[in-house]
């Protein structure tokens, strides 16, 4: 059985120390200055409560309040604690802390909850349960426990507990007590920025006196920004410091104000030297830490150390040689959701091999370029940001397709020689050459008859697509399913690049050409960004306007558009599976999901269900067009008038530039540019549309297999 009473310095586990005495016993045992003390286990707060018949009646009053109604949880929480407040330790209980309080000589201690719950990796709970700081005398101590106890029953303390699935009944508190230090200066030390998550820089709130006004946020504290390794103060900002914490001889805390803006709390040295025990904290527990520290006597105590929980996880094994650049893959395609396991292997196991056969070195010097962080997916492109002519042209890709992204790498090469600079870009392979080739073929033809080479893509692209299924078709083990995936990912650098790129690439150039066309034309810009409304032969628009034909058919059938009116949309998805629909409707979804039931939500992720086997998000879709009222609105109508509007913006924008030097010339450029534009750029879907239908047979058959 725990004992009721532990040494701060010994072996403390978490059901019996709660998270704040594990972590302090374990800085403790490492040799960290840690104030004495000790710690009063749960069994303690578990006796308590069970001598006075407390848990039942607590568990009713805490499971009756939810979550989000916050006065519901102020009232309970006053309740349970107003129960705490009516009773008393046992006597054995009571006789135990007054020993240990005698063995430590007495002093003013400072009293702290600690949850079993929190000051973990994923579950924090900072703040939401009390500290009582100099606390003075064999009574105080035992009310102070006692008001402890109760602060595991806080409003906020209830509500985080709910919104992290933690069950009420499974909560319990130890309570540390340790001698009091009179801090002449304290505060708080992450070894990681909380703001930007960069694990090298040391983020140091400093204060006078003791470390409560900081933390509870009524002091403006001296800020200090280190970056470690290179044992430099990166940014030092003296705040005002007005109110002072102090101990008072009988007990208590009184705020002291006065202006010490004029006065540092730590030097510059004292400040490297705090981040360096905060390294050592770090290291110790595996991972970047949130510290409360004090100094006294011209030394550093840690009072407290816990994970920060706030900034994102780094991937697993990952270098530590100098800033590496991660990409998001996920946010490239707009999903920001975890990727399953499934999804994950897929991209850490398949593509790295897929890129590898084009003969360039994509790893990441020793590391994979595929990594997982968070349950995200994450490209490594530090080898190429490495160099400077790539890094640039990255940049500029990023910042095209995904604007945030491209200004985070911009902030972080902002600083000077963040990157080691890299040595000789390689001669590329003779299979990266020929791929080279052809797609410099490809793009020569585009340029030339670009409808024609449109129209030579989408034939290509519905071959490959049609041969795949061909060959999942004729798979029938597992072995053979797996191994398509492979050959997905393979055929987008092999066939889909080269021929696509060009293609969309050709047409998105063109939109470039037509900015530098239009010049200082009155809104020229804004006139030719209104040249891309209605785009045609864009994947994606030709199947939002398929199922708008569909939602033209519910409209049309009797009785459908009322039972899609009310019916869950989850519900009308299971009556579609089960072919229980109107006899119109269903054979119009099931033509619709023919040809675009491999797409879904989230569809890189292979884990993700598809709309064939679960179309709900497509009822949700259909339930939308169906509230459409004003034939303006409809989606074919839209696509129409903004494919006239962008017919129209062009021509204005010709009259315009005829009238400048050399206008006929740049009108009939213009002209080309925009077939051009209108010819090809349409086809930017298309890799991703191509890739996703290659996936979903490969799904289809995966998940053949298991009901094999």
């Amino acid at each position: 059985m725990t004992a009721l009473i532990l040494a701060l310095d010994g072996e403390v586990s978490l059901e019996a120390g709660g998270g704040k005495g594990v972590n302090l016993a374990r800085l403790a045992r490492a040799g960290f200055s840690v104030p004495q003390g000790f710690i009063l286990t749960t069994r303690a707060y578990r006796g308590f409560v069970a001598d006075n018949e407390l848990e039942e009646r607590i568990l009713r009053l805490a499971d009756g309040a939810r979550g989000e109604d916050q006065s519901a949880l102020e009232a309970a929480s006053a309740s349970i604690r107003a129960l705490f407040e009516e009773k008393q330790p046992s006597s054995e209980l009571a006789d135990a802390v007054c020993d240990a309080y005698a063995a430590l000589g007495r002093p003013p201690v400072a009293v702290r909850s600690s949850a079993t719950t929190e000051d973990l990796p994923g579950l924090s709970f900072a703040g939401q349960h009390d500290t009582l700081l100099n606390v003075v005398g064999e009574s105080a101590l035992s009310r102070a426990v006692v008001q402890c106890w109760s602060s595991l029953w806080t409003a906020r303390a209830l509500a985080y507990r709910a919104r992290n699935a933690v069950p009420h009944r499974n909560a319990a508190l130890a309570v540390v007590v340790q001698q009091l230090i009179a801090s002449e200066v304290s505060g708080v030390l992450f070894t990681a920025n909380p703001l930007t998550g960069k694990r090298a820089e040391t983020v140091i709130d400093a204060s006078l006196g003791l470390g409560e006004a900081l933390v509870s946020g009524r002091v403006e504290p001296d800020h200090f920004r280190v970056e470690l390794p290179a044992g430099r103060v990166l940014e030092r900002r003296i705040g005002a410091k007005a109110v002072a914490l102090r101990p008072r001889r009988e007990g208590g805390t009184v705020e002291v104000h006065e202006d010490a803006s004029e006065r540092v709390a730590l030097t510059d040295a004292e400040v490297l030297e705090l981040a360096r025990l905060g390294a050592r904290a770090a290291e110790l527990f595996g991972c970047p830490q949130d510290v409360e520290w004090a100094r006294a006597g011209g030394r550093f105590h840690l009072l407290q150390s816990r994970a920060i929980t706030t900034i994102f996880p780094l991937p697993d094994g990952l270098l530590r040689d100098g800033l590496r650049v991660l990409v998001s893959f996920g946010a490239l395609q707009g999903v920001l959701d975890p990727i399953t396991p499934l999804g994950q292997d897929v991209f850490r196991c398949v593509l790295p091999r897929a890129l590898a056969s084009l003969g360039a070195p994509f790893s990441a010097g020793g590391q994979p370029i595929v990594v997982i962080a968070g349950e995200r997916v994450f490209l490594d492109i530090s080898t190429v940001a490495r160099h400077a002519r790539l890094r640039e042209r990255i940049h500029a890709v990023l910042r095209t397709i995904e604007p945030t992204t491209g200004e985070a790498l911009a902030d972080a090469l902002s600083e000077p020689g963040p990157l080691a600079a890299a040595g000789r870009l390689r001669w590329p392979s003779p299979g990266f050459l020929w791929l080279l080739c052809r797609a410099l073929g490809n793009l020569t033809f585009d340029l030339c008859w670009p409808d024609r080479g449109r129209a030579r893509i989408q034939r290509r692209l519905a071959a490959s697509i049609k041969a795949f299924e061909q060959r999942c078709a004729a798979s029938v083990t597992l072995g053979e399913r797996v191994a398509l995936l492979e050959e997905v990912f393979a055929w987008l650098p092999r066939t889909g690049l080269p021929l696509l790129v060009p293609g969309f690439g050709s047409g998105l150039a063109s939109l470039r050409w037509l900015q530098l066309l239009a010049g200082s034309a009155p809104e020229s810009q804004a006139r030719v960004l209104e040249m891309t409304r209605g785009l045609p032969h864009n994947v994606t628009t030709e199947m939002d306007l398929a199922l708008w034909n569909v939602a033209r058919v519910v409209h049309g059938a009797p009785g459908a558009a009322e039972l899609f009116r009310t019916t869950e949309a989850s519900a009308l998805a299971r009556r579609c599976l089960a072919q229980e629909l109107p006899a119109s409707v269903q054979a119009a979804i099931e033509a619709f999901l023919a040809k675009y039931g491999m797409r879904g939500v989230g569809e890189i992720d292979l884990g993700r269900p598809r709309w064939r086997e679960d179309p709900t998000a497509l009822m949700q879709v259909l339930q939308s067009y169906l509230q459409i009222e004003n034939g303006a609105q409809a989606p074919e109508v839209v696509f129409r008038r903004g494919a006239g509007a962008a017919r129209r913006a062009l021509d204005s924008l010709v009259a315009d530039i005829r009238h400048e030097r050399f206008g006929w010339l740049r009108a009939v450029a213009m002209k080309a540019a925009a077939r051009h534009m209108w010819a090809l750029a349409g086809l930017r879907e298309s890799p991703k549309f191509t890739a996703i239908a290659m996936l979903g047979t490969v799904r289809a058959a995966l998940l053949a297999s298991g009901r094999q």
